[in-house]
C-alpha cells in the first residue's frame, strides 16, 4: 500500500512538472501574445526623458527605407528594414530589438546613427517577432546565427571595406553579445550591448522566482528539455557570458542601475569576462531599456565616443 501511494505521488509530481513545462514554454518561448508583461512593475517607465522622443513617427515616414529578407540556416524567412545614409558610406549599424518587440522600436537609435553619425542602418525583426517567420523565440541564441547572415548581407551591400556596429537592447543586447563569440569577419568593429542578460538560464530562473515565486529547479530544467525538443536549444547553452569570453570585438556595456527586469549585476559579470577592449557605462536612475531615455545626451556621447575609436 505504501509503495502504491509513493508511485501515485511520483506520477502526480511528474504530471505537474510536465504540464508546468508546457505552460512556461508557451508563455516564454513560443510565439504567443506577451501581454502578460504589460503590467510588470519591473518594466514601468519611472523617469522623464530629458528631450522629447515623440517626433520619430514623422521622421520615419520621411525616410526612403527598403525592405530586405533572407533565409536563416534552418529555413526561416527573416525580415529587416534598411536605411541608407544621406551620403554613400561603408559604415552600418545593425540594430537588435528586445523580447516581444519589433524592428520599428529601434527607430530612435536608427535616427541617431543615421542623422548624427552618418551610418547606414539595418533593423531586423528577430525570428518569431514582427514580420519575420518563426514559431519560437531564441532569446539571442538562435538569433546569433541570423545576425551572422545579416552581417554577410551588409558586406555584400556596402563592399569589402564595410565597417559594422552591432547595437542591441535587452534580448537584442544578448543577441549581439552571443553573436560576438562567433567567428566574425574583421568588418565588425564594435558591439554595443544595452541591458543584456548573462544567459537564458540565468534570466528565466530570475524571472521564475520574481514573477511566479517558484524555485528554478526542476522547472527550468524540464522546460529547457522541452525547448531543446521544440526549438533546438537548451537554456544552459544559450549563454552570452560564455560567448563574450570568446569575443575579439571591442564592446561597450550599458545598463541602468535601477534595472529590476535584467538585474544590473549581470552587466558586471559580462564586462569582467570580456577579454577585448571594453568600456562600462552605468546610467543612474535608469530602469530596464531606459538608459537612453533617462540621459540621452550622455548615452549618445558615450556611444559616439566609443565607436569613434574603432570606426573611421
Amino acid at each position: 500500500m505504501l509503495l502504491v501511494t509513493v508511485i501515485i505521488i511520483v506520477l502526480i509530481i511528474i504530471l505537474f512538472i510536465t504540464l508546468a513545462s508546457f505552460y512556461f514554454y508557451h508563455v516564454a518561448i513560443a510565439r504567443t501574445d506577451k501581454s502578460f508583461l504589460n503590467g510588470n512593475p519591473d518594466l514601468e517607465v519611472k523617469v522623464t526623458a530629458q528631450k522629447p522622443f515623440h517626433s520619430i513617427e514623422e521622421w520615419w515616414r520621411k525616410q526612403a527605407y527598403s525592405e530586405w529578407s533572407l533565409v536563416s540556416n534552418d529555413g526561416i524567412k527573416l525580415h529587416a528594414y534598411y536605411l541608407a545614409a544621406d551620403q554613400p558610406s561603408n559604415k552600418t549599424a545593425i540594430l537588435a530589438h528586445g523580447y516581444f518587440g519589433k524592428s520599428e522600436q529601434m527607430r530612435e537609435l536608427a535616427k541617431m546613427y543615421r542623422d548624427s553619425l552618418g551610418f547606414n542602418v539595418l533593423m531586423p525583426d528577430a525570428r518569431g517577432h514582427g514580420r519575420s517567420e518563426g514559431n519560437y523565440i531564441g532569446f539571442g541564441w538562435s538569433e546569433r546565427l541570423d545576425y551572422v547572415k545579416w552581417i554577410d548581407r551588409i558586406i555584400e551591400q556596402t563592399g569589402s571595406q564595410a565597417q559594422i556596429v552591432l547595437h542591441g537592447i535587452s534580448m537584442g543586447a544578448a543577441t549581439v553579445t552571443m553573436t560576438s563569440g562567433e567567428d566574425l569577419p574583421p568588418n565588425v568593429k564594435v558591439i554595443v550591448e544595452d541591458c543584456g542578460y548573462t544567459s537564458v538560464k540565468d534570466q528565466l530562473s530570475y524571472q521564475l522566482k520574481r514573477m511566479y515565486h517558484l524555485p528554478s529547479f526542476p522547472l527550468i530544467q524540464s522546460t529547457s528539455l522541452l525547448t531543446k525538443l521544440r526549438a533546438g536549444y537548451f537554456f544552459g547553452e544559450a549563454s552570452a557570458l560564455e560567448q563574450v569570453k570568446k569575443s575579439k570585438t571591442p564592446t561597450l556595456f550599458i545598463h541602468g542601475d535601477t534595472d529590476l527586469f535584467v538585474p544590473t549585476q549581470m552587466v558586471y559579470e559580462l564586462y569582467e569576462n570580456s577579454p577585448t577592449h571594453k568600456k562600462l557605462f552605468i546610467v543612474p536612475g535608469a530602469g530596464h531599456g531606459m538608459a537612453r531615455q533617462t540621459n540621452p545626451e550622455a548615452y549618445d556621447q558615450e556611444v559616439a565616443r566609443f565607436i569613434g575609436k574603432y570606426v573611421k
